[in-house]
């Protein structure tokens, strides 16, 4: 390998695939990770965070790493499969230290770290050399940092940190992480330290946040909520489904609950309150209140422009129910389902009415959740109709409602979640022991 200096800069790697000598790929780059050696030292870079299939993150150090540079990283040797976990004096380049202020020793001010460079010695050990900050203008203040000011690259020393308890920003993690799926987000707010998952939510939009929160464990739900002021923690909980909205509220003390739900707009706070109403267990308790509904009237074309909205999830989508008005759970009369593939078979002016499927029959509010999911089994179907004692629909169960519920509640944090296996001659080397150095 060259003795000549290597140097790269962290943002501009994020992304990029991480593969094995002989071109198999092992995951994406997701984070780095460096020690902190005290103010006068700059940090060792001691590995990166691959995020390998199963939307798990595992470590790799840097001292398998053979190439990286702006199109991909080539690593050899042992990858352990063991999901990563901070230690001792590391901190997470990205996670961690982007948006982190800083102040300039050259006296001209405070700054925030955008990016930064890691450099390899003649030694082959990397640290970190050069920082690509924003800088603030003379009279811009920290609020207006990001909107003034200019960017340069300083080296390490020239800029001093400030302690790991003061607030950090997340303008710049949020917009590295803005393509994201709401899952995977979650995953990477999951692995955050408690002071920094709290940072990042609060630099959320409530929509996005809404959809993070409903794929986060519930001690995460619960903490990142209870972190928001009570009129912010509100509108969140109305972007939020109201099923996922009600999950989260029975965590909280009653008082609390009671509090939110009086902020929520009435029409969402109804939907969370009826949900609230259901023993645990029962259909009605993991339902989710607003499904497609429409009257036998309504057309094939009408039903099929709302089953392309994009809020609804493709469960959601595969069904449309009929009913007499009104047309709000509780509804009139339930008459049946039409599901989207019979829609594609009927030319677009065909009423829901004439092919109307009346022999799916629809669960009740107070069935247990074993009999909604052998329907839902049973019949291959993604999503059931629920109804009262009056045969008014009140709601849908969606198979990942049925999911979520069956599952263990720590599921999201758990280390099984499957992996590539490792192929017969180990080419870039798999196991699953300790962290592997």
């Amino acid at each position: 390998m060259s003795t000549n200096p290597t140097r790269v800069f962290i943002a501009r790697l994020l992304g990029l695939d991480v593969f094995d000598p002989l071109g198999d790929r092992l995951g994406r780059l997701r984070d780095a990770v460096v020690l902190d050696r005290g103010p006068a030292a700059p940090p060792q870079a001691v590995g990166i965070v691959v995020e390998v299939p199963g939307k798990k993150r595992v470590f790799v150090p840097m001292t398998r790493i053979t190439s990286m540079d702006a199109s991909q990283i080539i690593c050899t040797g042992l990858v352990n499969l063991r999901r990563f976990e901070q230690r001792g004096a590391e901190m997470l380049v990205v996670a961690e230290l982007f948006d982190r202020r800083v102040t300039l020793r050259d006296g001209s001010g405070e700054a925030s770290i955008e990016d930064l460079a890691m450099e390899k010695n003649r030694a082959g050990d990397w640290f970190v050399s050069q920082l690509f900050v924003h800088r603030a203008s003379n009279h811009s203040g920290l609020r207006r940092l990001r909107k003034s000011g200019e960017k340069i690259i300083v080296d390490w020393s020239d800029a001093y940190r400030g302690s790991a308890h003061e607030p950090q920003g997340a303008t710049h993690f949020v917009a590295t992480h803005e393509d994201l799926k709401p899952a995977d987000f979650a995953e990477a707010m999951h692995e955050m330290s408690d002071k920094r998952r709290i940072e990042v939510a609060g630099e959320l939009q409530d929509e996005r946040l809404a959809d993070i929160l409903q794929e986060l464990p519930e001690d995460d739900q619960v903490q990142i909520l209870q972190s928001l002021d009570l009129e912010r923690a509100a509108d969140v909980l109305e972007e939020m489904d109201p099923d996922d909205a009600a999950d989260l509220l029975n965590e909280l003390p009653e008082d609390q609950k009671e509090e939110l739900l009086q902020l929520m707009e009435p029409e969402d706070a109804e939907d969370v309150r009826r949900l609230l109403e259901y023993e645990e267990n029962t259909a009605g308790s993991i339902m989710t209140p607003v499904p497609v509904i429409l009257p036998p009237e309504a057309t094939v074309a009408e039903a099929l422009a709302h089953v392309r909205r994009e809020e609804l999830t493709p469960a959601l989508a595969s069904a449309i129910y009929v009913c007499r008005p009104p047309l709000e759970t509780p509804t009139g009369r339930y008459l049946g389902v039409v599901h989207i593939q019979k829609l594609l078979r009927y030319p677009p002016p065909e009423p829901l009415g004439n092919i109307v499927d009346k022999d799916l029959e629809a669960v009740s509010d107070q069935a247990d959740i074993s009999e909604v999911s052998r329907n839902l089994a049973a019949y291959n179907l993604s999503s059931l109709p629920v109804v009262n004692t009056e045969g008014r629909l009140v709601g849908a169960v969606t198979v990942d409602d049925v999911l979520d519920h069956l599952l263990p509640d720590d599921w999201r944090a758990q280390d099984d979640a499957p992996v590539r296996p490792a192929p017969p001659t180990a080419r870039a080397g798999i196991t699953r022991g300790g962290r592997n150095g």
